[in-house]
C-alpha cells in the first residue's frame, strides 16, 4: 500500500479566503461544516440573469461555497432526503461571473472544463468533488435547509444548507493541479 504524501484533512468553513485555499492540494480530503449554498442548472441561469441585469443577488458570493446538488424530499424526521452531487460540467458556462464576484469553492462531481479551470486560477477558487452515489450519506450531513430564492423550481431552487462534517476531495487546487490527471498518473506508478 502506498502512503499518501498529502497533508491531513482540512476543516473548511465559509467564508473562505485565498489564504486558506492556497494550502489545499489536489487529492486532499476536506471536511466542510457551516453554511453553504446549493445551486444547480436553473438557479445558475437565474443568478446569471440577475448579474446581467445589474440586480442584487440573493446572497453575497464573497468567500462562499456552492454545492451542485439536487435534493430529494425529506423523509419523516429529516430536513432533507438524498443530497448527492450532480455533474458540475453543466454549470461550466455559467461559472465565471460567480467567480468574478468572489465564489471560492465549488463542489460537485466530474471534471471541469478548461476555461473554468483557468478562471479558478484567475480568481483564486478551488473545485472539490463529493462522491457520486452517496446522496443518502450526504443528506445526513445536512442539518438545516432554507430556500433562499425560486421555490417554484423545486429541487433546482437556491438553498442555504447548514452542513456538519461533509467530506469532499480537492480536484482542482490553486497550483493548477487536477486530480483527474494526477491521480491516474500516480496510480500507474504503483502498479
Amino acid at each position: 500500500m502506498v502512503r499518501s504524501s498529502l497533508p491531513p484533512e482540512v476543516l473548511l468553513t465559509a467564508p473562505v479566503t485565498v489564504d486558506t485555499l492556497k494550502n489545499l492540494a489536489a487529492g486532499q480530503e476536506v471536511i466542510i461544516s457551516g453554511q453553504i449554498y446549493a445551486a444547480r442548472d436553473q438557479a445558475h441561469r437565474n443568478l446569471q440573469a440577475l448579474i446581467e441585469a445589474g440586480e442584487k443577488l440573493p446572497f453575497d458570493l464573497e468567500g462562499q461555497i456552492i454545492y451542485y446538488m439536487g435534493p430529494s424530499p425529506p423523509p419523516p424526521g429529516r430536513v432533507i432526503g438524498a443530497a448527492g452531487p450532480t455533474t458540475s460540467g453543466r454549470m461550466d458556462h455559467l461559472t465565471e461571473p460567480l467567480l468574478a464576484r468572489g465564489l471560492k469553492v465549488m463542489i460537485g462531481k466530474g471534471r471541469r472544463g478548461a476555461q473554468v479551470r483557468a478562471d479558478m486560477l484567475k480568481y483564486g477558487a478551488v473545485y472539490l468533488a463529493a462522491v457520486g452515489g452517496a446522496g443518502a450519506f450526504y443528506g445526513q450531513c445536512v442539518k438545516a435547509v432554507e430556500t433562499l430564492a425560486w421555490p417554484e423550481l423545486g429541487p433546482e431552487a437556491l438553498l442555504r444548507l447548514t452542513v456538519e462534517d461533509m467530506p469532499s476531495v480537492v480536484i482542482n487546487d490553486l497550483a493548477g493541479s487536477d486530480l483527474y490527471d494526477s491521480g491516474p498518473a500516480a496510480w500507474r506508478q504503483t502498479v
